[in-house]
């Protein structure tokens, strides 16, 4: 009678499943093709947003954190690139590393003071196009201390989501910042001011 069962569970599975999985895209619903994007205001995909931080560990190795649930906007005509404009907003309470001890110690006063400052900020002011990259320049604002950064920015690719359906768009971008010049100046010089920072982000298209 167990056996029954099972298989009938199964076969039920499989009843659903099955055309589920027939309507699955057969190729990555997204391109880098520039004629796929089109304009208008998109929100930030929080979900496949992060933000990556590498800095040395005591001149053994490199060390990687991350940020997620970023939020934001960007306004984006195709046909007037350099006229785009992003506005992004990271809670720095979602910050992640593989220690719990360390990232305690990033959260509080030695590091981004967290409870003061919950939100890091960065708004554009000028974008210069050059096919699918871009130089993105705008005001960073982390613990309470605004600085002009330039990113390095690149188109990854548009086309519509397969499971909302809305035009999303992927761009990638890095940057290197003094942690000094944001008032982070904990373990300095032994672990070093400079920092990369390397955004991966997705836009989804309101309306």
């Amino acid at each position: 009678m167990r056996k029954i069962m099972i298989a009938a569970a199964l076969a039920v599975t499989s009843a659903v499943a099955i055309p589920v999985i027939a309507q699955m895209p057969t190729t990555a619903p997204g391109a880098k093709d520039p004629s796929r994007v089109k304009a208008g205001t998109y929100t930030v995909d929080s979900a496949h947003t992060q933000v990556l931080f590498e800095v040395n560990h005591l001149g053994f190795n490199d060390y990687f954190g991350l940020f997620g649930n970023a939020t934001g906007t960007l306004k984006l005509d195709p046909a007037n690139p350099a006229a785009a404009s992003v506005a992004i907003e990271i809670p720095i309470a979602k910050v992640a590393t593989n220690s719990d001890g360390l990232t305690k110690h990033l959260l509080g006063p030695d590091f981004f003071d967290a409870a003061k400052f919950p939100t890091a900020t960065f708004k554009s002011t000028n974008i210069t196009v050059d096919g699918n990259d871009a130089k993105i320049t705008g005001d960073l604002t982390i613990k309470g201390v605004t600085k002009q950064v330039v990113l390095d920015a690149e188109f990854e690719g548009a086309g519509v989501g397969p499971m909302n359906k809305k035009d999303t768009v992927g761009f990638e971008a890095e940057t290197k910042i003094r942690r000094s010049d944001f008032g982070i100046s904990y373990g300095i010089p032994m672990v070093p001011d400079q920092v990369e920072l390397k955004i991966s982000v997705a836009f989804e298209r309101e309306g």
